[in-house]
């Protein structure tokens, strides 16, 4: 049986430790500047709380985002969703799919897809994201490191060079429906764009560079 996690608040209505994600999402829901983060057992949660939130937060590759330095640009809301593609230059594999921003838990994952292309990947993170949170009725903003995709949703169309073939019948059908989707549906949404020179990797990365 899996064991349940520990969600450490270092900023939020009530800063503390919280045996489960209802509890925890109450001090930290709409909340300016929210730090928390899960952790697998109570002893890392209690190590982690009582330490610098900056250590625990948006760690990647042994390199820790410890404020922007950059004029109006300020630093990422931790609480949204982020999304990311992954894709092989050789195979031609793609995959994507979106997490937590702050926790990195992930939310959803799709694929592998072949005979596609990364910016596919990412206008259909995006997608799934906007269609999960209108489920959800949830207005959370969505992270997205390529501004290709971010102007694809925007224009509710994908505008790849991609030529359809046998394998990637699939994807194809995907696009069109994400595109049927775009224009059926409104949502308040935002999309952003994620700042990795400034802030590092986006938290759905899937690591592979």
């Amino acid at each position: 049986m899996k064991k349940p996690k520990c969600y450490v608040v270092w900023q939020g209505r009530k800063p503390g430790i919280y045996l489960n994600w209802s509890d925890c999402l109450e001090q930290v829901d709409k909340f300016e500047g929210a730090a928390y983060k899960s952790f697998e057992d109570l002893k890392a949660a209690e190590t982690a709380f009582a330490g610098d939130y900056k250590k625990y937060i948006y760690l990647k590759k042994n390199k820790v985002l410890q404020g922007n330095t950059n004029a109006g640009v300020g630093s990422p809301e931790k609480i949204s969703v982020s999304v990311d593609a992954a894709w092989n230059t050789v195979t031609k594999v793609m995959e994507y799919r979106g997490v937590d921003t702050a926790t990195g838990s992930q939310l959803f994952i799709q694929g592998p897809f072949r005979d596609a292309t990364n910016n596919i990947g990412e206008f259909l993170a995006i997608v799934h994201a906007l269609a999960m949170l209108k489920q959800q009725h949830s207005s959370l903003p969505i992270y997205s490191d390529s501004m290709t995709a971010i102007k694809w949703v925007k224009d509710k169309h994908a505008k790849t060079k991609l030529t359809p073939s046998p394998e990637n019948t699939v994807l194809f059908e995907l696009i069109s429906r994400a595109e049927i989707w775009l224009k059926a549906n409104t949502f308040s949404n935002r999309i952003l764009k994620w700042q990795t020179d400034i802030w590092g990797e986006i938290p759905a990365d899937f690591g592979r560079k």
